[in-house]
């Protein structure tokens, strides 16, 4: 007779309210994009209203903004306004970020290298995603992909199964799907189990979407057997996911960069801002929401009501979740804001998640397309991360630092006898670098200078 025996287990697993989903969702965009979403709701949702800016206020009155103050390792909140510079600060480096802006598949290819893909994993993963198009759909069966691949490595369609379950786990939300009902399912699985309307909202995505599409709503409450209330949450939590979820990847060159954050340096500490001024301030109409407590409401009122609720919340959330992640950046990167890039410290998508306890995936979204004004200039939150190297000392080394050191040491050769890359590497080596000669090559390579030879003839001419 078999033993029945009761047992614990503690685990970790990510959950999403629908507000933080949405939150990530509006991280994603560039802030003129998120402006435009944030008017087609005010013109869509009638629980909706733009709080009016003040007249006639002094900056001491104006509208709070969120900020931090880092001075080493400390962190201590405060309240102050932020100071955006009016001008030209003397310590910028003329130099802002390159304009040109990174497509899907870099952006899943970035997130290859920086997640917890095995090696094997990461071959099949590349395969999978130069099959993913534009809008984030797997456009080839497993079985021609398996195709494409080494045939001496002996890839698995199982294999390829497992790799693109990880890849669907990548940001942005949803990727990686065959078809729209996948894309949906993905999305809302990220919900917590216990979410009002999950499991409906799933057996909608995954059997009945086509009812949905085509407003068949009483045909769908009664195949399924629920209340309207139970159905108007369910649709409402599929509504707020993403049908094209590569498209919040933008492709296209921005015409200029508005910040995020500001960070600036203020009697001696630093202090991080929220650029509030990117968004308006949204409320509930109170005359339509009171109505609908008095119970004269109709189900689209209802789910409007609740859509906005979501949107406001998921506002507050985007401001916050910008908030701790820059402020870990900064924390973390303080020598470079104070010295520049050789003294950028190596800091990787997990050392974040960990400070600011979120998933990996979360921050990989967060830090795609946002960007931070500080005084050496205007960087995206992705500039400050990089590997890490083992100086000879045994410590860590950020590859962003070596670089640097690199492009100042070619500054500083005679061009007549111009530094090779095995003198670059013992040069290194010299001031505490252990870095392997191809290595040299590669970043040597990647600041687009050419090599000793070639730069013999050019100065020769």
């Amino acid at each position: 007779m078999a033993k029945l025996s009761l047992q614990l287990k503690l685990g970790q697993s990510l959950t999403m309210t629908p507000q933080l989903q949405q939150a990530i969702r509006l991280l994603q965009m560039p802030v003129m994009e998120l402006n435009a979403q944030i008017e087609e709701a005010l013109e869509t949702n009638l629980m909706l209203e733009q709080e009016e800016p003040p007249a006639a206020e002094t900056p001491d009155t104006n509208e709070e903004t969120t900020s931090d103050v880092i001075e080493g390792d400390e962190l201590d909140p405060g309240w102050d306004q932020p100071t955006a510079p009016s001008g030209p600060d003397n310590d910028f480096q003329s130099e802002l970020p390159d304009s040109s802006v990174e497509s899907l598949r870099e952006h899943l290819l970035w997130q290859l290298e920086t997640e917890h893909f095995s090696p094997r994993e990461v071959v099949a993963g590349q395969a999978i995603i130069d099959s993913i198009n534009d809008d984030g759909y797997l456009t080839q069966a497993l079985e021609d992909i398996v195709v494409s691949l080494p045939s001496e490595a002996g890839f698995s369609i199982k294999e390829l199964e497992q790799t693109l379950s990880k890849v669907q786990t990548l940001d942005p939300a949803g990727i990686g799907a065959r078809d729209l009902g996948e894309c949906i399912a993905l999305q809302l699985s990220m919900l917590h189990e216990q979410e009002p309307g999950r499991l409906l909202a799933l057996n909608i995505a995954r059997n009945h979407l086509d009812l949905m599409a085509d407003g068949e709503f009483d045909i769908l409450r009664r195949n399924l057997s629920v209340a309207d209330d139970e159905l108007q949450l369910a649709l409402a939590l599929i509504r707020s996911c993403h049908p094209k979820p590569g498209s919040a990847i933008s492709n296209t060159s921005p015409e200029y960069v508005i910040p995020d954050v500001y960070v600036r340096k203020q009697d001696g500490r630093w202090v991080v801002d929220v650029n509030k001024s990117t968004s308006p301030k949204l409320h509930i109409n109170q005359t339509y929401a009171s109505a609908l407590s008095g119970g004269e409401a109709h189900s689209t009122l209802r789910s409007q009501l609740q859509e906005a609720r979501w949107l406001i919340r998921s506002l507050e959330i985007r401001n916050e979740t910008l908030l701790k992640v820059a402020i870990c950046i900064v924390q973390r990167q303080v020598d470079f804001l104070e010295h520049g890039e050789e003294a950028m410290k190596p800091l990787v998508l997990r050392d974040v998640a960990e400070a600011v306890e979120m998933h990996e995936s979360t921050i990989s979204r967060v830090t795609t397309n946002k960007y931070m004004h500080t005084p050496r200039g205007v960087f995206e939150f992705r500039y400050f991360f990089s590997s890490q190297l083992t100086a000879t000392d045994g410590t860590g080394e950020s590859s962003t630092a070596i670089r640097a050191r690199i492009k100042r040491l070619i500054g500083e050769e005679n061009p007549l006898k111009p530094l090779s890359d095995n003198k670059l590497t013992a040069l290194l080596e010299a001031e505490g670098s252990k870095v392997a000669r191809r290595t040299v090559a590669k970043y040597r390579e990647a600041l687009k200078i050419p090599p000793s030879s070639e730069r013999k003839k050019r100065a020769a001419h």
